[in-house]
């Protein structure tokens, strides 16, 4: 890993928040913008307990990962790597992503300074993109025939996940508990399965939608689409909230931690930023959130 540590100055603006129904964000919450610096690309994926982000960066045409914490960069590259993404980390800090090494695509565990390569036997490409505490990953592998399907790695051993009846899968994210949120059929449906049943999620009226990530209480982020624009959501319960960044184009959810903090990715003037939605207002929901795992 790169130490390569670069102090963080954010733009914060008022939320645009349009409640459907549900889940209901903290007083004046606040957007805040995330932009590696000097970066022409910048994506927010995962956020733990602590509030720590990974995600990845675009510089000089190479694709990079990143750790933001305590108001500072660190870039993350797996060694000999063309590219690297950081997309999840757990409340001990470990930290899984993908990197491209020889044209092929591969998954990773970064856990105390040592890179750990993943690789679903037999695979043609690998992704890692969720962990939870106990170190459970969850990602995406595909087949000779580029069919997609979703995996879980747990205790060294991998299970494949399929929707099913669905053409395509993908594991996006693993919360305490074992559920797993995803998408299917080319990110048409988002899923949920939990205790070994699936359960399809779809935002109301929308033609497509997908989920990225679930906190430990089961609020589930996501992102949707309408009229080829997408836009962020929280489904928590039987109820969704629609976000959207402050005069973005587009608006995608990525990950939300147990105090209800979202990150997730918005374009604006064709450039991609990351973003952070904050709940720092809940003194009560963090001290209970930050136990909760």
């Amino acid at each position: 890993m790169i130490l390569h540590r670069l102090f963080y100055r954010a733009a914060c603006v008022l939320a645009v928040v349009v409640l459907v129904s549900g889940w209901k964000p903290a007083k004046d919450p606040t957007f805040t913008s995330i932009d590696f610096p000097g970066a022409t690309f910048t994506n927010a994926a995962g956020i733990n307990p602590r509030g720590d982000i990974v995600g990845g960066y675009t510089l000089a045409g190479v694709g990079h990962g990143y750790l933001l914490s305590g108001g500072s960069f660190t870039t993350i590259d797996f060694p000999g790597a063309t590219s690297t993404e950081a997309d999840g980390i757990n409340s001990s800090g470990d930290i899984v992503g993908l990197y491209v090494s020889a044209g092929i695509t591969h998954g990773y565990l970064l856990s105390g300074g040592e890179f750990t390569s993943i690789d679903f036997p037999g695979a043609t490409f690998t992704t890692a993109l969720g962990i939870n505490p106990r170190g459970d990953i969850v990602g995406r592998y595909n087949t000779d025939g580029g069919v997609a399907h979703g995996y879980l790695l747990s205790g060294g051993e991998f299970t494949s996940i399929d929707f099913p009846g669905a053409n395509s899968t993908q594991a996006n994210k693993i919360n305490p508990q074992g559920d797993i949120v995803g998408w299917y059929d080319n990110s048409t449906h988002g899923y949920l399965r939990s205790g070994g049943e699936f359960t399809s999620i779809d935002f109301p009226d929308a033609p497509a939608s997908f989920v990225r990530g679930i906190n430990p209480r089961g609020d589930i982020v996501g992102a949707y689409n309408i009229a080829g624009l997408n836009h962020g959501y929280v489904l928590s319960g039987d109820e969704f909230t629609s976000i959207d960044f402050p005069g973005a184009t587009q608006t995608a959810a990525r990950d939300i931690n147990p105090r209800g903090d979202i990150v997730g990715d918005y374009r604006l003037a064709g450039i991609g930023h990351g973003f952070l939605l904050s709940q720092k207002e809940r003194d009560e929901d963090r001290d209970e959130g930050e136990n909760i795992e």
